[in-house]
């Protein structure tokens, strides 16, 4: 028998001003999986990670993905539900819920480490590194 094996589910609802994630992943994971709820007419920043790659798929609402191409060239794509849109290192993406109704995604990652380094900012939050994250997460 294994002291690593639980039986306990994992939850953990993270409030973002925009709207919240839900960290489904233990922390020590070698992978992240989380829901990304954002409210409707709201947008996550424009960013892009140094060391994080992800897979997001929309779960529910309209949802609108900036994801820049090969071109250089931020593009908008209207989200299908079930379909994966892969975000590669340093590729610039942003989540967008349409302006009347939520967007959730589900996002499948590497585990949340380096920084993601935001480029433009509703909210005019800084740079989210390892240490930014983990007093986030420890605050609430």
């Amino acid at each position: 028998m294994s002291d690593a094996f639980s039986l306990e589910p994992h939850a953990r609802r993270i409030e973002k001003p925009w709207g919240y994630e839900v960290l489904l992943s233990p922390t020590d994971a070698p992978y992240a999986a989380k829901l990304i709820h954002v409210r409707a007419g709201k947008r996550l920043s424009l960013q892009l990670h140094d060391t994080k790659v992800e897979t997001q798929t929309l779960v529910a609402g309209p949802g609108v993905m900036g994801l820049e191409g090969a071109d250089g060239q931020l593009h908008e794509i209207d989200m299908q539900p079930g379909v994966g849109y892969h975000v590669a290192v340093n590729q610039r993406h942003r989540l967008c819920a349409a302006a009347d109704q939520d967007a959730t995604v589900f996002e499948a990652s590497t585990p949340e480490i380096g920084t993601t380094l935001r480029l433009e900012d509703d909210y005019a939050r800084p740079h989210e590194t390892d240490e930014l994250r983990t007093a986030e997460r420890a605050a609430q």
